[in-house]
């Protein structure tokens, strides 16, 4: 027998300087710097975006919300010589828009304010109210030289008037029906009423145009008048006379001044002509409309937006992002720590000599506090199979060197002359053989289940005949034992097994039965079925075996008499043999023992159902 050498690491080795991009704490730490970079990232810009378009919206909103309030109130200034009964319609505007809104004079004397007295003006005005030179009735938010349509001063028709051109034009109207072109009317801020045409509004209105519907009421003529004689200082001299020579200057003005009405475009084209009528108008027109004034527009309450990007919330932003990136860093890095420290530890205890069984502290309840606990539960196993090793080496020993031991003194002695050769020597150097050969057998068995070599010869095997063969083989002992053996199996129970190693099961535990059972005692060997196991049990009734030996009775070399007599016990190897082989045939064996009262050997295999043809 060769002795091998085996060198063990000393508690001075130290552990090797992992490189810091492989590095367990690196790595966590740059995982969770790239996501809460990201992440932030991904939060600015998704705010950024988000507000930027709700400003865009604001602004929309508040362009369009001008226009309306610029828009009423120029209708109001084309409709009122003076700004007296405004300040209702501010209150309206404010209210509905939820915005200030205050006029002034061109001089700075307030004529009406929606918030509270004494309120300061905001610092810039924003429109400027003029219905004579500012045009936001028929393009509403635009801001156009010109003079708002609602602004008729005294082309103003009376209620006759109105009535009889209301007639006309639904005459007209009813016209351009029978073309199959549709039409409707339309009343002006003058009072008179207009056709608009579906389609092809020229041609079909011309043929259902009469001349005096299409003519000036007496209200519009005297307004042309007057305005011809505002114009003969401002018109060229071809002009000129072409006023003076049509008293209703049809020709000349047209619809541009009365809707409705047909002629040629003012002036065509010609922008001396243009700025004179013009010029014109708004001297008509001045004492009709309210004086020009000063639009003043903003929050009700005047509190800042708070939604300007400026250096200082940029540099707010940015700021809030590195708070939150340094904590996100710093948590990280706790959290690393704490789950490198025990990893740490255990690399430490798993470098530290075999025999010297290191434990690892389990500090924490997570993942590496249930690897520290497994850690120190492998230790504990390592630890008894040492024990375990150690044991079985001794127990092999003592096992070989007895039956070695005797038949070398008997060989001694009959090689000296001292003792012949007898038959009963040769008898009893020849027990001391098989009992070599028992243990050999015992342990390459053991050796070939451990190895996963084991091989099994399975077949069909009804269970009655297994346990009738194993009682005929044991009856002529039991009955040297004065022992009784019994055998009851149910007929039909069939298992897929091998025989050899079945027999060699059942014999185990029936040898071991017989040797624990006092004469007059009894061994049954009994076989039944439940929903899909056989379950065979070997029942004595002799000493029992004591609670606290039960957990070892399956250990190799184990035995409950610590005399270790061969008288009780055989090669301590049997029922570490039993369980081998019946956990490679799929099943279970248990123990179950009352000391004083006998012991039953339990085995469950799986049962396979009857075969069909006769079996060999």
């Amino acid at each position: 027998m060769t002795r091998s050498n085996v060198t063990a690491v000393g508690g001075g080795t130290s552990v090797p300087r992992i490189p810091w991009h492989r590095s367990l704490l690196v790595r966590l730490l740059l995982t969770s710097v790239a996501i809460a970079v990201l992440s932030v990232s991904a939060t600015a810009w998704l705010a950024v975006q988000l507000t930027t378009r709700a400003i865009q919206e604001e602004r929309g909103q508040v362009l369009s919300d001008d226009s309306d309030i610029l828009r009423r109130l120029s209708g109001y200034a084309a409709t009122h010589a003076e700004w007296d009964g405004v300040a209702t319609t501010v209150r309206a505007l404010s209210r509905t828009l939820d915005r200030r809104v205050a006029l002034t004079t061109s001089g700075g004397r307030l004529i009406a304010d929606s918030a509270a007295p004494g309120t300061a003006l905001p610092v810039r005005a924003s429109a400027t109210v003029d219905p004579l030179r500012t045009d936001t009735y028929t393009e509403p938010g635009a801001q156009l030289a010109g003079i708002d349509p609602r602004a008729v001063g005294p082309f103003r028709l009376s209620s006759a008037e109105r009535e009889k051109v209301s007639k006309l034009a639904q005459r007209r109207a009813e016209c351009a029906e029978r073309f199959g072109k549709g039409g409707a009317t339309r009343e002006m801020p003058s009072g008179r009423t207009v056709v608009v045409a579906d389609d092809d509004p020229g041609s079909v209105l011309a043929q259902c145009t009469d001349a005096p519907g299409d003519a000036p009421m007496p209200t519009e003529r005297r307004a042309l008048a007057a305005l011809a004689q505002l114009m003969t200082d401002c018109l060229p001299n071809d002009w000129k006379q072409l006023v003076q020579a049509d008293p209703e200057m049809r020709e000349i003005f047209g619809s541009d001044i009365v809707p409705g009405m047909s002629g040629r475009a003012i002036g065509n084209g010609d922008p001396q002509v243009q700025n004179c009528i013009d010029t014109a108008r708004r001297t008509q027109l001045d004492p009709y409309v309210a004086p020009s004034a000063i639009l003043y527009l903003g929050d009700r309450d005047q509190q800042p937006s708070g939604l300007d990007l400026s250096s200082a919330n940029k540099t707010k932003i940015i700021g809030v992002s590195g708070l939150v990136l340094a904590v996100t860093i710093t948590l990280t890095a706790l959290v690393a720590v704490r789950l490198v420290r025990p990893l740490r530890a255990l690399t430490a205890a798993a470098r530290q000599p075999s025999e010297l069984h290191a434990r690892v502290a389990v500090t924490t309840k997570d993942e590496t506090g249930f690897l520290a606990a497994a850690f120190n539960d492998l230790t504990a196993r390592r630890e008894r199979t040492e024990a375990q090793r150690k044991a079985m080496v001794s127990d092999i020993a003592h096992e070989l060197r007895t039956p070695l031991t005797n038949i070398r003194g008997w060989l001694e002695v009959t090689r000296d002359g001292l003792l012949d050769p007898d038959p009963d020597l040769i008898a009893s150097l020849h027990d001391e053989a098989l009992q070599l050969q028992h243990i050999i057998d015992d342990l390459r068995d053991l050796a070939a289940g451990d190895a996963g070599t084991l091989r099994l010869h399975r077949e069909p095997l009804a269970t009655d005949e297994l346990i009738g063969q194993v009682a005929t083989a044991h009856r002529s002992r039991a009955e040297a034992a004065g022992v009784q053996l019994r055998a009851d199996a149910e007929p039909g129970l069939w298992i897929d097994a091998d025989p050899v190693r079945m027999r060699q099961v059942l014999g185990n535990l029936v040898s071991n039965a017989l040797r624990h059972t006092p004469a007059r005692g009894t061994v049954t060997l009994s076989a039944r079925q439940t929903a899909d196991e056989a379950v065979l049990t070997v029942r004595d009734t002799g000493d029992g075996i004591a609670p606290e030996d039960l957990p070892h009775l399956f250990d190799r070399f184990w035995r409950a008499e610590k005399s270790r007599s061969r008288r009780t016990g055989g090669s301590g190897l049997g029922l570490s043999i039993v369980r081998q082989f019946v956990e490679a045939h799929d099943g279970t064996v248990t123990v179950d023992s009352t000391p004083g009262s006998g012991t039953a050997f339990t085995v469950r295999l799986p049962r396979v159902p009857e075969p069909e043809g006769p079996t060999g």
